[in-house]
This record gives structure tokens, C-alpha cells and sequence, in this order.
């Protein structure tokens, strides 16, 4: 049996895995946001393991002999969040995430101290990326920055919490811009640039390399026999490509998380910093990925969901399961700002078009519609990056919505697949990465594809007409980026 637990925003999952590649059962438990300033967004990174702690309790507790079975456990997390360690191994503030955009000048600045940023991590300074958020605190926190001893990202200190070995695999690395990605080692260089130096990193390993064992408290915890492994483990989207199979060059899928991604593999470092395509290390030796990536994907309709006090099926439901054009409302989802193409941390969201005439199907629709657009940007994006991409499997809580996967292919005038276990996929994805640490099995024997469910063709007069509403949509962000 193999393990694998997702350090998400909203959330940690725990999914337990059998031999023969399916699900057993799957665990979890929420985890709430704290926005202290705007612009801010913090977790408290013990939260992350009382969660990640307690999804496997209750594993423990409703399937006890499969969960005693297990010998390898991977990890998948968000990305480029900034977990500070004193030199007691404990946070000295709260983590600074991945979807905070306080650090748009230090950006400025970075790009300023080292020129060669682009060629060495292959992407953009953006506030969302964790070297910024240090030279952030460095700047407005210094007492805290000058006590720094470690940065480990989120789901390095859920392993740390879990083996007690600071440890960081290369996908995630990746997300840092203190790592050169085409060679797979952390800068010294680009450490430099924000104060820090390879002391302040923790060890690099592969995803699917064995890292550590899990402490035997919590093996004991668990009823789990025997040294159990710890793979490297992976970033959210890496993850997730793992459990959808997506280890071939070409390969691609769109998530529709909280936020949202484009992905494809890719068999060497492709940089492509001009559109603002991040350019990472895949999971696995030897390969790499490029990603479009949107911040408020499936967290536009939970915003939307809350504000009108109405869980997100049954603003769905009325619509059903297609709609047969573009709503007279246009909706820009950039709730918590944006990165591909527009890396812009101060962008905001907006409805435009209402009328007294105006209903909530509208303004629902106007929603999926609005992250389809920016789906379609980023789709773009990476289409001038490298070839064009010709289908996409659909993963993450979007991936629930026959609606929005109807929507997506409409706009991206491409195939979306609905595929089995689209809302798992980084959990799986780690559990997979588990057991290639605890079997050394070769990962095409084991990253195999799931089952695609539906497959969402676009409709050519329907795709026309998305096709003009998104050239209109387009005008949206330069017009009110002025205001």
C-alpha cells in the first residue's frame, strides 16, 4: 500500500493506494487563509501538519490493515510559499503563500541585482515566487530575516514535521528562483541576490528518490510495520501530472484548482520568461515542464459561491450541462492578481456588462467563462512558446463541472477530457511517487493514465462565438489596468 497527502491552500488530502494502482480511500481536512494586509496571504505552517497529521488518523482509524500495509509515502504541496525556521527548527512567522502579492517592488529589484535571473531559473520574478517574499522581510521584518536559519516551502516542512530531515525535491525547488533548473542544483548566485546562501537551503532530491523515513512515533501512530519511505515528492501541478501519467514530452492537462495551470512536459530546460511561462523540473529525472498559470481558477466560483451565500452546485445547476453561447456578461477572475501573460500582482477582478435586466445564471456563467478565457491566455502562452497544444485532460475541483469542461473546450477550441480521480490527482500523483521510492519500479510501469470519463469536442458554432467574446474580453485588462 503507498500513501500520498496533498499540502493544498483550501485544504490537505490524504489518499491511500493500493498495489494494483486504485484508490482505496481518501481523507480530509480544510485549512483556513489569513489576510492581514492586502495584498497578504499567510498560513500558519503547523496547521499544515495537524491536517496532514489528521487525515491519515482518520485513515488509520476506518481502514486499519490497509493503512498498517503501507511502505512508501509521497508528498505534494502548493508551491513557492515561504516557511522561515529559526535555528530551533520552529516558524518564526507565519508562511508568506504562493497567491501573496505584497512583493512586487522586491521583484523590481531582484530582476536589478542579478541579470542573469532569467537564464538561471528560467522565469520571471513575480511576487508569488518565494525569493521575492525573502527580500520582502528582509527589508520590513529585518529582526526576523537576520534570525532565518532555513526556507523550506510547505510541504518540505510537513516532511521535516514527518521525518525530521529538511529535504526539498527539484519540481518545487524550481518554484523558488533559487534554484539553476537546467541543472538541477540550487544558485549560489541566485541566493546571493536575496541575502541567503546554500546553508539557508535543504537538501535537493528527485521526486521519486527516497528522501527520509517516517518517524517511528508516527509509524507506531499509524500501526504502519517496518521502515516506511518518504519520496522527494513533488509541487501541487508536478504532482498532478504524475497522477494523470503526463511523464512524455507533449503530454498536457488544465487544472481548475483554486488556481489555475496549463501544463506540459517537456524533455529539456525551455525557458520562455517573455510571456511569463514558468519553466520548472518535472517529478522525475531528466525531465522538465512548462506551465501557464492562473491565480483564481475554481477560488472565482468559491469567491462567487460565498458572496451570494449559495454552494457552488446549485449555482450550477440551472445552467445544466451546456449553455449554447457566451453570457452578455464578461467576468476578469483576477481576484488575487495575475501571472501568465500578464504577471501583474495588482490586477484585480471585475463584471462588466450588467444590466437591471442582469441574473444570477448570467453572472454564474460570466464566471466559468471569464476562467476559460484566462485559460485560453495561458493556452496561448505556451503555444508560442513551443507547438501548440491539441488536447487537454482536466483535473482539480473544476474538473467536477461537465459544464465547465464543456465551456473549456468551447474557448480553447481544443478536446478536454474528463478523466477518474480528476479531483486527486496531486495526492495520487504523490502516492505514486511513494512507491517509486519504496520499489525503485520504472516510472512508465506506474505513471499510467486514468481513465478518461467524457471527452468534451468543441462546438464549431459555439466555438466561433466564444472566439469573438474573447477577443472582446481581451480588452478588459488594459482598459481598466488604467483606472
Amino acid at each position: 500500500m503507498y500513501l500520498g497527502m496533498d499540502i493544498g491552500t483550501s485544504g490537505v488530502k490524504a489518499v491511500l493506494v493500493n498495489p494494483a494502482g486504485a484508490i482505496v480511500a481518501t481523507a480530509a481536512r480544510e485549512l483556513s487563509l489569513s489576510h492581514p494586509a492586502p495584498l497578504w496571504s499567510e498560513q500558519d505552517p503547523d496547521a499544515w501538519v495537524n491536517a496532514a497529521i489528521g487525515a491519515v488518523d482518520d485513515l488509520a482509524a476506518h481502514y486499519p490493515r490497509e493503512v498498517a500495509q503501507v511502505r512508501g509515502i509521497g508528498l505534494s504541496g502548493q508551491m513557492h510559499g515561504a516557511t522561515l525556521l529559526g535555528a530551533d527548527g520552529r516558524p518564526l512567522r507565519p508562511a508568506i503563500l504562493w497567491n501573496d502579492g505584497r512583493s512586487h517592488a522586491e521583484c523590481v529589484e531582484l530582476e536589478r541585482r542579478c541579470p542573469s535571473l532569467h537564464a538561471i531559473a528560467g522565469n520571471l520574478a513575480m511576487p508569488g515566487f518565494t525569493a521575492p517574499k525573502l527580500l520582502w522581510v528582509a527589508r520590513n521584518e529585518p529582526d526576523i530575516f537576520a534570525r532565518v536559519a532555513k526556507v523550506l516551502l510547505p510541504k518540505a516542512y510537513v516532511r521535516y514535521r514527518l521525518t525530521g530531515e529538511m529535504i526539498e525535491d527539484m519540481s518545487d525547488a524550481a518554484g523558488t528562483l533559487w534554484l539553476d533548473v537546467g541543472q538541477r542544483r540550487w544558485s549560489a548566485e541566485l541566493l546571493r541576490a536575496t541575502g541567503l546562501d546554500l546553508d539557508h537551503m535543504p537538501r535537493l532530491v528527485e521526486g521519486s528518490e527516497a528522501s527520509a523515513m517516517l518517524a517511528p512515533e508516527l509509524a507506531q501512530r499509524w500501526g504502519m510495520a517496518g521502515n516506511v519511505v518518504v519520496a522527494g515528492g513533488a509541487g501541487d501541478c508536478a504532482a498532478s501530472a504524475i497522477g494523470l501519467g503526463a511523464i512524455a514530452p507533449g503530454d498536457a492537462f488544465l487544472s481548475l484548482g483554486t488556481s489555475g495551470v496549463v501544463f506540459r512536459v517537456t524533455d529539456r530546460f525551455a525557458p520562455a520568461p517573455a510571456s511569463a511561462v514558468h519553466a520548472f523540473c518535472h517529478a522525475l529525472p531528466g525531465v522538465w515542464h512548462q506551465m501557464g498559470v492562473m491565480l483564481s481558477a475554481a477560488a472565482s466560483l468559491a469567491w462567487l459561491s460565498g458572496v451570494m451565500e449559495t454552494p457552488a452546485a446549485a449555482l450550477l445547476a440551472p445552467l445544466g450541462e451546456r449553455v449554447d453561447g457566451p453570457s452578455p456578461i464578461k467576468f476578469l477572475p483576477y481576484l488575487d492578481g495575475e501571472r501568465t501573460p500578464h504577471n501583474d500582482a495588482a490586477a484585480s477582478g471585475a463584471f462588466v456588462g450588467l444590466r437591471g435586466a442582469t441574473g444570477r445564471s448570467q453572472i454564474v456563467q460570466a464566471v466559468l467563462e471569464g476562467v476559460a478565457f484566462a485559460a485560453r491566455d495561458n493556452l496561448a502562452a505556451l503555444s508560442g512558446a513551443s507547438a501548440p497544444i491539441a488536447e487537454v485532460d482536466l483535473v482539480g475541483g473544476g474538473s467536477r463541472s461537465p459544464l465547465w469542461a464543456q465551456i473549456c473546450a468551447d474557448v480553447l477550441g481544443i478536446p478536454v477530457h474528463r478523466v477518474e480521480e480528476g479531483e486527486v490527482g496531486a495526492a495520487l500523483g504523490a502516492a505514486r511517487l511513494g512507491r517509486l521510492a519504496a520499489t525503485g519500479e520504472d516510472p512508465a510501469e506506474v505513471c499510467t493514465r486514468p481513465r478518461r470519463l467524457a471527452t468534451l469536442a468543441p462546438r464549431a458554432s459555439t466555438t466561433s462565438a466564444y472566439h469573438d467574446a474573447y477577443r472582446r474580453w481581451r480588452d478588459l485588462y488594459p482598459a481598466l489596468k488604467e483606472l
